[in-house]
C-alpha cells in the first residue's frame, strides 16, 4: 500500500499554489520513479494503468504492461524534474527532464553503464476509481552537444 504524505489528503490548495490533485499526482509520479529505480515491479503494477502504454527512447511503442515490467533496465540513479503540470478533469499531464544512470549496458535502448542519460519525458496520469494511475509515457534522449 502506497502511503502519501498527510498534506496530500487535505482538501483545497497545497504549497506553491498546487491543487491537491496536482500534489497527489506529483507524489505518485515520484513514487513511480523510485519504484523504477528499485525495479519494484509490484509497486509499478499498482501505479501503472492496465492500459499503460509507453513510447520509449528506443523509438518503440509498447502497450503490453507485462513486457514493460520485464524490460526494466537496472539503474544506479534516477532523478526527475517536473517542469510543467496540469490537471484537467480525470487526466493529469507532467512534463520535464529526467536523468538516469544505468547499472548495466542496455544497447537496445541506448544506455551505457555508468554514463548519465538525460531525457525529456511526458507522463499522462488518469484517475481510475479512487486513485491516479500512469496511463501513458513518452521519453526521448537529449543528444549530447
Amino acid at each position: 500500500l502506497l502511503v502519501l504524505p498527510l498534506f496530500l489528503m487535505l482538501d483545497g490548495g497545497t504549497a506553491q499554489g498546487q491543487t491537491s490533485a496536482e500534489a497527489t499526482v506529483r507524489a505518485l509520479d515520484d513514487a513511480e520513479r523510485i519504484a523504477a529505480l528499485n525495479a519494484d515491479t509490484a509497486a509499478l503494477k499498482r501505479l501503472w494503468s492496465e492500459q499503460f502504454v509507453a513510447n520509449g527512447p528506443n523509438n518503440k511503442v509498447v502497450a503490453d504492461k507485462r513486457a514493460l515490467l520485464g524490460a526494466l533496465v537496472p539503474r544506479s540513479s534516477y532523478t526527475r524534474q517536473v517542469e510543467f503540470a496540469r490537471v484537467d478533469g480525470d487526466f493529469a499531464f507532467l512534463m520535464g527532464l529526467e536523468t538516469l544512470v544505468a547499472a548495466s549496458d542496455a544497447p537496445s535502448v541506448g544506455l551505457v553503464a555508468g554514463r548519465p542519460t538525460r531525457r525529456r519525458f511526458t507522463h499522462v496520469w488518469r484517475r481510475e476509481g479512487g486513485t491516479w494511475r500512469l496511463y501513458a509515457r513518452h521519453a526521448n534522449v537529449i543528444a549530447d552537444r
